[in-house]
């Protein structure tokens, strides 16, 4: 029998890297899909104040704990028929600071809903599954 050569440059080093990688993206798909809404631009921000739409911005920071326990919650949430109309944008809060800024706000964690184009209510650092649910109510 011979020794399999797992040289880091050999064609099959290198192919089970690639199994490897492909496995471990496709575990990860999942949990990356389930990130709470879409990426905010200022463009479908007044699109959705336009029409009038219930909006949900999500003001939030990878490395925050409050963020991503709100994350959990309203992944929970939103796909229930109650909540599944409202638009969610969500606010990167280290690459966005100008956006940050224009919310009036200066946490992460943050929650601001809107109904009708106008600011219905907003929330910092809540985690309370029900106090979420009633927040998202009044966009609705």
């Amino acid at each position: 029998m011979s020794a399999v050569n797992l040289h880091p440059f050999s064609p099959i080093f290198l192919k089970l890297l690639r199994n490897i990688v492909v496995a471990v993206i496709a575990l990860c798909a999942p949990l990356l899909a389930q990130a709470t809404g879409t990426a905010y631009t200022q463009a479908a921000f007044e699109a959705l104040q336009k029409t009038g739409s219930p909006t949900l911005v999500f003001i939030h920071a990878d490395w925050c704990s409050v963020c991503k326990a709100q994350t959990k919650i309203l992944d929970e949430l939103l796909p229930q028929p109650e909540f599944r109309q409202i638009n969610v944008l969500r606010v990167d809060f280290d690459s966005q600071k100008a956006i940050v800024r224009s919310f009036k706000t200066s946490y992460q964690s943050t929650l601001i809903v809107y109904k009708g184009g106008k600011e219905a209510g907003r929330a910092v650092a809540e985690t309370d599954k029900d106090n979420i649910a009633a927040l998202l109510r009044k966009a609705l």
